[in-house]
């Protein structure tokens, strides 16, 4: 769990930020350890799927506002979708 947000301008929001961070990445990191992972193994991973979040968001930025799926289930009835 991420602690609460405590700085008011850009720069603490992101000193804050990475230093949040850090500290997560370093919990995983020697979790993921203790379980038989390289460091390098989970770097990269970490790295990779920072990549992927960062295109996710510059695609969709805001995707709460996307609709459930189960409203677009309910949109595809009866238009030949795969849920007729």
């Amino acid at each position: 769990m991420f602690p609460s947000l405590t700085a008011n301008t850009e720069a603490d929001r992101a000193k804050e930020a990475r230093t949040v961070v850090r500290d997560a990445l370093d919990s995983l990191v020697a979790s993921a350890n203790e379980a038989g992972w390289s460091t390098r193994e989970i770097v990269v991973a970490i790295l990779e799927a920072g990549r992927f979040l960062e295109k996710a968001n510059a695609a969709d930025p805001d995707p709460a506002e996307d609709p459930a799926i189960s409203d677009i289930a309910r949109e595809q009835i009866g238009h030949g979708e795969q849920y007729d």
